[in-house]
């Protein structure tokens, strides 16, 4: 994931994304670079639009957290309903326990 990072930083520098840059955002960061992993994620690259991905990828974020927010919505709703249950729920525990109490009176 490092190694996406180094280059969207590169990205965001304006700096071109070689291996040359990416290695030394990787050490410069403290991590020991993966000649490997470095070649194939520049090739990987190559011929990408950056901000045309970036922003085709953003997109999909707003719909869940307004979907997200519908449930936050209904949670008062939700809890306004438990307590009415966990209300009837003592009173019949209490009727329960009278009950008991007139049985031992």
């Amino acid at each position: 994931m490092e190694y996406v990072y180094a280059a969207l930083l590169l990205h965001a520098a304006g700096k071109e994304i070689t291996e040359e840059n990416i290695k030394a955002v990787l050490e410069a960061a403290g991590v020991s670079p993966d000649e490997a992993r470095i070649k194939a994620l520049v090739a990987a690259l190559e011929g990408v639009n950056i901000d045309e991905v970036i922003e085709k990828a953003a997109m999909p974020v707003a719909a869940p957290v307004a979907v997200a927010a519908a449930p936050a919505a209904e949670a008062p709703a939700e809890a306004a309903a438990e307590e009415e249950e966990e209300e009837e729920e003592e009173a019949s525990e209490e009727e329960a326990l009278a009950g008991l109490g007139a049985l031992f009176g």
